[in-house]
């Protein structure tokens, strides 16, 4: 693939920029490129730790996370969240499409891991475990600072000039089936 002002060159490994529709930036990797129908499209891993923010949530007997996905309240704790990181010499970072953190993470501790099923309504989905980095409250709320066990890749496309972008939710439902059994194929 051709260099082009979204890639960049590290230790071999080509790194990419995703950018959302605010401007916020995403360096990835490129883990593996595939060519499908003449198009290209390209399996990213994060430069950085993904990052989720869970709210505790109880309800009498039960108690469950809750991501945490208003844009406001992420802005409220923000600083709170950063500076629990902190603590670990991780940075917390406002990035397209997942908050993330720079540093090393610690090691995996099983004592932290939690099992979540983040949409009730798809069946389809598997449960997803979580490592719990960190807690923190805020305004007497309860939170949990997360990054996923297994990694969090995403499915991009290039296009004629080099542009590297997410695939449209119509495009995931229709490729990634087919982009996925390719990947197999090639392990």
């Amino acid at each position: 693939m051709s260099s082009s002002p979204q890639t960049e060159d590290f230790d071999d490994a080509e790194l990419v920029i995703l950018t959302d529709e605010l401007g916020r930036q995403l360096p990835c990797y490129i883990e593996r490129e595939l060519e499908l129908d003449g198009k290209i499209y390209l399996l990213l891993l994060p430069e950085n730790a993904p990052i989720e923010i869970f709210a505790w949530d109880e309800d009498d007997e039960v108690t469950e996370l809750v991501s945490v996905e208003d844009e406001e309240e992420i802005d409220r704790i923000f600083a709170d969240a950063n500076a629990v990181l902190s603590e670990q010499n991780l940075t917390l970072k406002r990035t397209a499409f997942t908050l993330s953190a720079s540093g090393e993470l610690p090691p995996l501790d099983p004592t932290e891991v939690v099992t979540i099923e983040l949409d009730e309504e798809d069946d389809q989905l598997e449960p997803e475990e979580f490592q719990i980095l960190a807690r923190f409250y805020n305004l007497e709320q309860e939170y949990a600072i997360c990054t996923p066990v297994d990694p969090l890749l995403f499915f991009g496309k290039a296009d004629a000039n080099g542009t590297i972008a997410l695939l449209s939710e119509e495009e995931a439902e229709q490729l990634q089936p087919r982009l996925e059994d390719m990947l197999l194929d090639e392990i």
